[in-house]
């Protein structure tokens, strides 16, 4: 029983800590903190797994603990600076084409001016790749919660790049 969750953990691992990683990244914007938020993640997944528990949908259990983490870490002081992150060395995904390029960082500056529950659906559906379905059973909400918050926080997205331009 041991042997199977450890490597149903170790395969979680491999298959989303990237994701997890751009997951709390595009919520926190500050590089150290997410991968210590991914860390503390996949550090509590193991606890819950080890204590002889299953999960179902591994990928949604990271991401809704990821989540509830990232809530707690907002509920304490801290400092949230793209543009230090920026400075760090994170880029968005290199892109071959430059201008690509240059919009992906425009997007994701742009995507921290979204109020947070805008935010968070758009960065599950169109960066992470999420279904409806699937941001719902993450976030505790229903899928028709989730379909408006897509729409509306699109809606408001467009506008806040209209600004840009």
């Amino acid at each position: 029983m041991f042997k199977s969750q450890e490597r149903q953990f170790l395969k979680a691992y491999d298959e989303y800590a990237d994701s997890i990683y751009r997951h709390c990244y595009f919520r926190v914007f500050q590089k150290e903190q997410a991968q210590d938020l991914v860390q503390d993640t996949f550090t509590k997944t193991w606890e819950y797994l080890s204590k002889g528990n299953t999960i179902e949908n591994i990928r949604a259990f990271l991401y809704r603990t990821a989540t509830n983490l990232i809530v707690d870490q907002s509920r304490k002081p801290s400092e949230l600076s793209l543009e230090s992150a920026m400075e760090e060395g994170f880029e968005p995904q290199a892109v071959e084409n430059i201008e690509v390029n240059v919009d992906t960082e425009i997007l994701v500056n742009r995507l921290k001016d979204l109020e947070e529950p805008y935010r968070e659906v758009i960065i599950l559906k169109y960066i992470e790749g999420f279904k409806i379905k699937e941001i719902a059973e993450i976030l505790d909400k229903s899928e028709n919660i989730i379909s408006v918050r897509l729409h509306r926080g699109a809606k408001k997205l467009k506008e806040i790049l209209k600004e840009y331009e």
